[in-house]
């Protein structure tokens, strides 16, 4: 069973990783939190999107899904490449708003 069909649409747009289809996945107030630095809004949020993982080279791997409410979600996903320590397990705190994604924390 494929996990990532247990998450709503705006997130399984989001890990899809296409930058142009993902910023239709956030509400225009969303909130981007990632490696010490916050995009808000439209204009930030496609700057991050366009940048984000563009300085290396790596896989993702999704290892778990865990619902907390209705609204908010965490997606643990597991990274190998060619950044800093090769390997990392990051967790994207999602909170969601009428089917759209609010705010995203990025963090290990």
């Amino acid at each position: 069973m494929d996990i990532r069909n247990d998450l709503p649409a705006a997130i399984r747009t989001y890990l899809d990783r296409d930058a142009d289809d993902a910023l239709g996945a956030f509400s225009p107030d969303a909130v981007v939190m990632d490696d010490g630095h916050t995009y808000q809004g439209t204009a930030q949020v496609s700057r991050f999107l366009a940048k984000a993982g563009s300085e290396y080279i790596f896989t993702t791997t999704l290892v778990g899904v865990e619902r907390v409410d209705d609204d908010r979600w965490t997606v643990t996903n597991h990274l190998s490449g060619n950044f800093p320590g090769g390997e990392v397990d990051l967790r994207y705190r999602f909170a969601l708003r009428g089917g759209l994604v609010a705010e995203l924390v990025i963090a290990p």
